[in-house]
Parts: C-alpha cells; structure tokens; sequence
C-alpha cells in the first residue's frame, strides 16, 4: 500500500497524527502528507474541507504545546531541540535572532521557513508572548500553511498520482539514488576528520584535572579560563565558570587583542576555553585560532556541564555579558 492509498483508507486519523507530531518535532514529512491529502480528496475518499480542519487543528494543539514548554521552561527546551546540532549556541540564539527580528508576525509565514518552523512555537513561549496573541498568529500562519499544500495537492493530483506510480515502478533507481547519498555523506564525514586530522591539535583537559591543577598552579603564571559561549546564548540567571572571561565567538579578533594587553606583563600563560556544544566544536575552534596567534590553550573537555558535574566553582554571567532580548509582554 503506497502513501497516497494509506492516507486514502485512514486520511483524517494519518494527517492529524503525522501532523501534530511534526509539529511537536518530530521529523517527518508534513508537507507531503498534506498534498497526499489533497490529492485523496480529489479522489473523493476524503474531504478537502475536513482534511484542512483536522490539519489545522492537529498542527496548532502541537504548536501550542511547544508554545507551552517554552513558556515554562525557558531555552531547556529550545537548547534540547538543537542538542543534535554541532554548533548549539549558533543553532539557539541564531534561531532567536531570527525570530525576533521579524517579530511577532514572523508566526503567520514561520511554517514555510525551514529551520524556524521547528522552534517558531518554542521562541514565542521563551520570549512571553501572551497567548492570545500566539493563538491568533499560528492558528493564521498555520491555516495558510495547511490551505496552500492541501490545495496544491488537490489541484495537482493526477499528476502526483503519475509520479507516485512512476516511483514505485523506478524504485530500485530510488534507492540506489538514495544509497548514493548515503555514500557521500559518509565520504564527506570521512573527509572532514581527516582535515580534522590535519589541523593543529588541541589538547582537552578533564575538568576535575583542572581544578586540581589550579590548587597547585605557581602564583607568578597567569592562568586564564575563558568562556566562549555564543554572548546571545546567555539567559538571565545563566552562570559561568568562577573567575572565567569572557570571549565572544563572533568577535574574536577584537577579543583577542584586549586579551593580549591582559596577558602582555605575563606572556607565559595558560588559557583554558570552555563552551556547551557538541564535541566543544566552539572551543576547538577558537582554539586553533588563539593557536596560531602562539597562544598556549587547552579545552575543557565536557564544557561547563562537566565542570558544574564535578563540583567546580561557578557565578552568575554579568549582567553586561547577557544579551537581553526584548521580551513580546
């Protein structure tokens, strides 16, 4: 049984479920499910109507509970989302920045972006926008959303029913095309550790090896331990690493250059950077940057999650290093 044929025997149950579960962030193919629908209301075993009520409905029960999680949880959820990318204060306050430049109205077009689609709902909650308010932005930019591709798939249904056939009957070229893709996302993955490989070295230090070395570290070495989260990454009530520096990703150049007049009366330093990315993608490369500035730097491995885990010292982010993103209340 092929998609357009299940969503033809159960097309309001498959919609709805599919649909709220993608809203709820789950991958999968929103989109292609809504024209499928279309395209069995064409076919006159659906409803085109009922099909964009159950869509609409599904999609903004998803919406609204990502809406809630949020509003009650702050980033938690937000930095979750986007745990799986390699760069996770880019993938969190990029996402904000985005959002809140377009403000409140970016709801009524945000399913149609990919990447703000995903975490649109989420924003709202985190940045306090009322409810009300949420409610009547989504529920439009979702209406249009379900509308546009619903009818799309309507209109154009024979020719998805010719290409859905014209798949099954090239499907081996399908998955030899899809097993190619494979192949070359391994090789690129293959390619990019051995430039990896290439690339200055960087030494990790565990972050209780530190806190024992700074108990024993001379008093006339300077040691220096800099944080290089994303600045907008920075939530009021955020904290840091006691005694750590500030070193902005975005603007290392200048960074460094106050850095150095720090570190000019003792050249013979040790710097120690720490981020809360996968793998410290961040801290890697900042470090090999500092590297080739002969800067003599290590990485804390686990970021300042292992660091807090072992027991080490932490404050709160000054209040000049928060961005303070405007709140929708």
């Amino acid at each position: 049984m092929n998609l357009l044929e299940l969503v033809g025997h159960h097309g309001y149950a498959v919609t709805s479920i599919v649909v709220f579960s993608a809203c709820c962030g789950l991958p999968l193919p929103l989109s292609v499910v809504l024209l499928t629908a279309g395209a069995a209301a064409h076919g006159g075993s659906l409803n085109l109507g009922l099909v964009i009520v159950c869509a609409w409905s599904a999609a903004l029960a998803g919406d609204m509970l990502m809406y809630l999680g949020g509003r009650y949880t702050g980033w938690w959820l937000l930095t979750n989302i986007c745990k799986f990318s390699m760069n996770q204060e880019a993938c969190v306050f990029g996402s904000a920045q985005q959002f809140y430049k377009r403000g409140s109205k970016a709801l009524l077009v945000a399913k149609f972006v990919p990447g703000l689609a995903e975490v649109s709902s989420v924003l709202a909650g985190s940045l306090s926008m009322r409810p009300r308010r949420f409610l009547m932005l989504d529920g439009l930019g979702i209406l249009a959303y379900v509308t546009v591709w619903s009818v799309a798939g309507f209109v154009f249904a024979r020719f998805l029913r010719v290409a859905i056939g014209w798949v099954e009957r090239v499907g081996h070229v399908t998955a030899a095309m899809v097993g190619g893709i494979v192949v070359l996302y391994v090789l690129w993955m293959i390619l990019s550790l051995l430039r990896e490989t290439r690339l200055p070295k960087v030494e990790k230090i565990r972050a209780r090896d530190l806190q024992r070395h700074l108990k024993t570290a001379r008093p006339d070495r300077l040691l220096i331990i800099a944080d290089v989260r994303s600045r907008g990454y920075y939530d009021p009530g955020m904290q840091r690493i006691k005694n750590s520096i500030r070193v902005d990703p975005g603007r290392l150049r200048e960074d460094l250059e106050v850095l150095q007049e720090f570190m000019l009366p003792q050249p013979d330093c040790e710097i120690y950077l720490y981020c809360s990315c996968a793998h410290e993608a961040t801290s890697m490369r900042v470090a090999r940057m500092l590297q080739r500035e002969n800067c003599t730097t290590k990485v804390i491995r686990g970021g300042l999650k292992a660091w807090v885990k072992a027991g080490g010292p932490v404050e709160p982010v000054p209040h000049d290093d928060v961005e303070h993103l405007p709140r929708f209340d």
